[in-house]
Parts: structure tokens; C-alpha cells; sequence
């Protein structure tokens, strides 16, 4: 196994953030990156028991940045965090040499690794996916490949991941196909890969078969139940563990849905946070969609402060 790749450990309860906006009739839609709420939001997450952030990830909205604002945005997490926690860069794109290219930015910010989807807007074969990932690697940080086969039309199954392990600097999965079995199956097809779950409503289940990590949603909203419920579950604390995570679990779906960053962002709104709206081509949540998170958030919340008293 590479040795090079296990520099650096991308495990730990890693938060893939909520991007806050300010009005601004000059920037795109109207909106403009708010970023000194946005570094508050980072700490915030650390300073309540999270191992670190990702910016610029689907949940950070980095497909409707522009690209100054897309560096700023890590450039803004990096500083933030600096010393406390780590940060793991979202360097999606296209084709291998605009996904190299945020890799190469990320290095040079700071970063501790990257999170690449492969190639987005084309369902790209064995080759092409396996070169998108050395083009990325080839930079030097330690990538975490991620596995949204529900998105990208591309399944990264355990048997391509075991190849692309091969490739230096890859250390780790974020697996998000919501098969809980991949867990295993990728441990034994690629045993030197950490896998990451990547859904908040299998974590518990992902930790108990020998996941590693969470890079995570629902910790925007509840960030100290989520490194909670993450201590519980890999010490085997079984029963505290399914407690809790049975009070967080019906808002935790919301992570695996369409409407996954505005349900995220009311569901801050709704802890006293700051959420805020979205850049197009995301817009409000429907009414139905908002009392239901509404009713998820409610007893999410209510179950956590019975647990806590």
C-alpha cells in the first residue's frame, strides 16, 4: 500500500458546509457569499466538537460560485479553522484538468485534502474515471474520492475503487449509494481505503460495520449531538448510540433528499443559526416540503433536549 497516502487521516466527524448569502442586487441572483459568517459557521462547527469542514461541496453550493468566489470560500474555511480542525476541499469539475486545477488551489491555500466527485455532466467509463482521480492525486494532497452514483450517474463500485486505491494519495471513500453493505464489500475489495460514510441517515449503521468518518450534513444544524452520536458509535456504546441517533434520524433524511441544502439551511434557521436562501438553480422549499422539515426538526429537537435532561 502506498505509504504516501496515509499522511494525513480525513476521518472524524468532517462537516461538508452550509454556504451563507447576503443581499446584493451587484452579485449573482442577487446574492453575495457572506464570509464573515460564513468563517463564524466554521468555527462554530469545530469549536463544537466537529474534526473539521468542506467547503465547497453539492451542499455548499460550489456549482452556482463563480471561481473567485469558489477560492474564497475554501480560502475562508482554511483560515478559519487553521490549527483547530481540518479541511477537506470540495475540487469537483467537469474533466480531470479543471478538478487538478481546484486541486492544485487547494494545495496551494492550504488545505489538508480534497473531496472529488468523478468527471460531473458525463457519465465517464473505467478509464476515464480512473485518470480523472491520478490527474487529481497527482498533486500531492490526500483525496478522498466520493461516490454519489444517485448525482453523477457514475457508481464507483467496490471493485473499481479497489483499483483506484492504487493510485497514490487516495486514502479514502465518501460513500454515499445508501447500501450500507458497501461498507464491507469496499473494506475487502480495497482494504487500505478508509471509507467515509457520506449519508447522515445510515451513519450509524455505516460506523457499526467499520466506517472510519462522516463527512456530514446534519452536524450544520446539530454539530455536538453529531460528534455525540460519533464518540458513542466508535467506542461501542451501542445503546447510547441508537438512542440518540433514533431522535436525530427523521431530520437526518432530509440530507439523502433533493431538497437536501435548503432543508439543511431552514433546519439551522430553526436551531437559531443563520441559514438563508439559495442561489438558483435551487429555490425556496414548497410549503409542504417546509412543514415537514418543520415536524422533523421539532421532534428532532425536542427528543435531543429530553436526552439532555
Amino acid at each position: 500500500m502506498n505509504q504516501k497516502s496515509r499522511d494525513t487521516d480525513l476521518g472524524g466527524v468532517v462537516v461538508a458546509t452550509a454556504l451563507p448569502y447576503r443581499e446584493d442586487p451587484a452579485a449573482p441572483a442577487g446574492l453575495a457569499v457572506d464570509y464573515d459568517r460564513y468563517a463564524e459557521h466554521c468555527r462554530w462547527l469545530v469549536d463544537n466538537g466537529c474534526d473539521g469542514v468542506g467547503p465547497n461541496g453539492s451542499l455548499g453550493e460550489y456549482s452556482s460560485l463563480t471561481d473567485t468566489e469558489r477560492r474564497d470560500v475554501a480560502r475562508t474555511a482554511i483560515e478559519a479553522v487553521r490549527g483547530l480542525g481540518i479541511v477537506v476541499v470540495g475540487v469537483h469539475g467537469v474533466g480531470a484538468h479543471q478538478a487538478r486545477h481546484w486541486a492544485e488551489v487547494a494545495a496551494e491555500d492550504g488545505a489538508d485534502g480534497v473531496l472529488c466527485l468523478p468527471p460531473t455532466m458525463y457519465r465517464a467509463n473505467r478509464g476515464e474515471i480512473i485518470e480523472h482521480y491520478a490527474a487529481v492525486a497527482s498533486v500531492g494532497l490526500p483525496v478522498m474520492v466520493y461516490n454519489n452514483p444517485i448525482d453523477t450517474k457514475v457508481d464507483l463500485t467496490p471493485d473499481l475503487l479497489a483499483e483506484i486505491a492504487q493510485i497514490d494519495n487516495v486514502v479514502a471513500v465518501k460513500e454515499f449509494s445508501g447500501d450500507v453493505r458497501r461498507v464491507l464489500e469496499i473494506r475487502e475489495a480495497a482494504p487500505g481505503l478508509d471509507v467515509i460514510s457520506g449519508a447522515d441517515d445510515v451513519v450509524l449503521e455505516s460506523l457499526l460495520m467499520g466506517a472510519r468518518g462522516w463527512f456530514a450534513g446534519f452536524p450544520n444544524v446539530f454539530p455536538a449531538e453529531s460528534a455525540r452520536l460519533y464518540d458513542l458509535a466508535t467506542a461501542g456504546r451501542l445503546a447510547e448510540a441508537r438512542e440518540l441517533y433514533a431522535s436525530l434520524v427523521a431530520a437526518f433524511r432530509w440530507d439523502s433528499r433533493t431538497e437536501f441544502v435548503q432543508a439543511i439551511k431552514l433546519g439551522m434557521e430553526l436551531v437559531g443559526r443563520y441559514g438563508g436562501p439559495c442561489r438558483p438553480p435551487r429555490g425556496p422549499l414548497s410549503l409542504e416540503h417546509a412543514e415537514r422539515v418543520r415536524a422533523d426538526m421539532a421532534r428532532a429537537v425536542a427528543a435531543v433536549e429530553k436526552l439532555v435532561v
